[in-house]
């Protein structure tokens, strides 16, 4: 933790009505005390304090953590960075106050009002984590000591969880809590069997994810290491692990060899490699002994039911496993709000259970498939129809296997979208995480169910385990999907702003991005990003062409409102969209007492929208007033 000294000075003033106040450990806005943490803080009186020079991300990692302190450093500075943002109603493309240098730091680019005089000299030291900052209700003749004597004891709790933490006595070898495994290389020399080393990777993380003493990185980050001629120890520096896993897949008939080797990143030391050659069948037990064998080399503590669960992991059908894993390959590496995409993955499930009933991973992963059919499937399978196919998939899953992680997640969001079951959702979401703490859906939809329930507190800091798991873009996905329930539009325009960066086709994210839009009251650039929504949907994404018909309205374009209104009734009224589309339209166009009917008779239904978002939808947020709106929360059981 950084102790350099830092020249305490009167509030610095910048902007129109910002001031910096480092004695009383206060970011304030024309007098009112604004709320941002220690990290953020720190940063952004290091950026002003070097005002109109380069401060690189080293320079920040320095002055804040230190050098030698091992954490997601990367991630940590982006965060605190958005949130001075955020704080300061900055834009990133167009800044007022932060300039971001490329692949090189940041400039603090407002002028900044020299202050008449200075104060000694004090040590800024970020507080540990959890702790509060120096309070700003003290007498100000006591408030440099004050929190210089915060700043002391902050440094000294922070010394001894550093120590505890990091040191190790001369020789001795620092523990491995973390590790990423890269795509195995599929030496087959047939590039058709690339699913099936990309599954046995999947495969493989899965049995690692249940291992509660590592932090193993999940499958959608690391699939972009695929094929990368990047070192090892810069991989491990951008993914935030102590070690990689390293390996290799050869399929031959219905015979599988797999190499695998565990290296420590930073100092590119091997620990361990084996080799093992097995039939196909007995894949689920090759995994277990390789799973095995890493947890051995890092000593990770096992507890008995998985120990359990290592050494008795049962024969598959070779034939079977090989349908699973092509299931598998379509629902983690295609796009699952592909129609195709799903119908593949469940048709693979499908053979993979008629081959070998017996087999749990094959009824969860099909259970997946239908509750991605049911939310993004676009009408393939009616919602009900799926959830119900979802449901049964998932008891057997469960039957054959009560350890089945992926299925209590499953079970989750079949709770939540489907039975409005809030309780149950918490209860099976939370078990999915306990019984595979490194299984990064469950820690997204966890996070964005209690976002949902309106635990920001939880939902946040579930997110950002979240992220330590999957900083990639699965990750990202899900922050925008909790940024809409706690309804933060402007970051939620940033956020999408970055996934569209990387994918220009997501119609979900162009949906997302118009929804921020709206939210802060950019009307023409929202009815142009759900106009691109739906033209890359196909114009299947009715929850859309509700969107852009509500935006009409409110925007004052009341006939092409209208014209969508319409179309979207008859489809209500032939089962083919749910009445609370229309309803937040007949909301945007002021007929609030029609557009109260149609939510009771979607909550009458259990319409999906209810159980996403009803409790933070801005399209209906003229309604939520009405005591009959009031009454339907209370009814569904979500708070105000």
């Amino acid at each position: 933790m950084a102790t350099e000294p830092v020249r305490v000075q009167q509030p610095l003033k910048f902007g129109e009505d910002f001031e910096l106040d480092l004695r009383a450990y206060e970011l304030r806005r024309s007098g009112i005390a604004l709320k941002l943490e220690p990290t953020p803080f720190g940063i952004l009186a290091l950026l002003i304090e070097q005002r109109g020079d380069l401060v690189s991300r080293e320079q920040i990692v320095e002055r804040i953590w230190g050098k030698g302190v091992f954490l997601d450093t990367d991630n940590s500075i982006n965060g605190a960075i958005r949130k001075i943002r955020q704080v300061l109603n900055d834009d990133s493309e167009d800044p007022r106050f932060i300039q971001t240098l490329t692949g090189r730091g940041y400039r603090f680019i407002a002028s900044v009002a020299e202050p008449v005089a200075e104060l000694p000299a004090l040590r800024i030291v970020e507080p540990a984590l959890g702790s509060t900052p120096p309070v700003s209700s003290a007498p100000r003749r006591f408030r440099p000591i004050f929190g210089l004597a915060l700043s002391i004891m902050a440094a000294a709790a922070v010394t001894t969880w550093v120590v505890a933490k990091f040191w190790h006595p001369e020789g001795a070898i620092p523990p491995i809590r973390s590790i990423a495994v890269l795509p195995l290389n599929n030496l087959s020399g047939d590039a058709s069997q690339d699913y099936f080393s990309d599954a046995m990777t999947d495969e493989l993380i899965t049995s690692l994810a249940k291992v509660g003493a590592l932090r193993v990185t999940s499958r959608t980050t690391v699939t972009l290491y695929k094929h990368t001629d990047k070192k090892l120890s810069a991989i491990a520096r951008e993914l935030g692990v102590d070690a990689i896993v390293e390996g290799s897949v050869v399929r031959s008939g219905q015979r599988v060899r797999v190499t695998a080797q565990l290296i420590r990143a930073a100092a590119d030391q091997h620990l361990w490699a084996e080799t093992y050659d097995r039939d196909l069948g007995d894949a689920l037990q090759l995994q277990s002994d390789v799973a095995r064998a890493i947890t051995d080399q890092v000593r990770a503590q096992l507890t008995p039911e998985l120990k359990e669960q290592f050494s008795a992991s049962r024969s598959v059908d070779p034939e079977a496993y090989e349908s699973y894993l092509r299931g598998r390959y379509y629902i983690y590496n295609e796009s699952f709000t592909d129609p195709k995409t799903l119908t593949q993955a469940k048709a693979s499930f499908e053979d993979a259970i008629r081959r070998d009933p017996g087999f749990s991973p094959a009824y969860s992963g099909l259970a997946e498939t239908y509750v991605c059919i049911a939310l993004f499937g676009q009408a393939q399978t009616s919602a009900p129809e799926a959830f119900k196919l979802a449901r049964e998939a998932v008891r057997k899953a469960l039957e054959l296997d009560p350890n089945n992680g992926e299925a209590y997640d499953a079970l989750g969001v079949l709770n939540w979208r489907a039975d409005f079951d809030w309780k149950a959702a918490d209860y099976a979401l939370s078990k999915s995480v306990a019984l595979s703490p490194s299984y990064s859906c469950a820690h997204e939809d966890r996070a964005v169910f209690l976002a949902f329930m309106g635990r920001r507190a939880e939902s946040l800091a579930e997110l950002e385990k979240s992220k330590q798991i999957d900083p990639g873009p699965a990750s990202a996905g899900t922050e925008v999907g909790v940024l809409i329930q706690l309804r933060d539009w402007g970051r939620l325009v940033e956020s999408s702003r970055q996934q569209l960066a990387a994918n220009a086709n997501d119609w979900l994210m162009h949906t997302n991005l118009a929804l921020g839009y709206e939210g802060t009251g950019s009307f023409p650039e929202a009815i142009a990003e759900y106009q691109k929504a739906i033209e890359l949907s196909n114009g299947g994404d009715l929850n859309a062409v509700a969107s852009l018909a509500h935006a009409y309205a409110v925007a004052g374009r009341r006939y092409d409102a209208e014209k969508i209104l319409r179309d979207l009734e008859q489809k209500s009224r032939e089962g083919k969209a749910s009445p609370y589309l229309p309803a937040t339209i007949y909301a945007g166009l002021g007929e609030k007492d029609k557009a109260l009917e149609l939510i009771e008779k979607a909550y009458q239904a259990k319409s999906l929208d209810l159980g996403w978002i009803f409790r933070s939808d801005l399209r209906t947020d003229n309604l939520r007033s009405d005591p009959r709106f009031q009454d339907l929360l209370r009814r569904v059981g979500l708070p105000d």
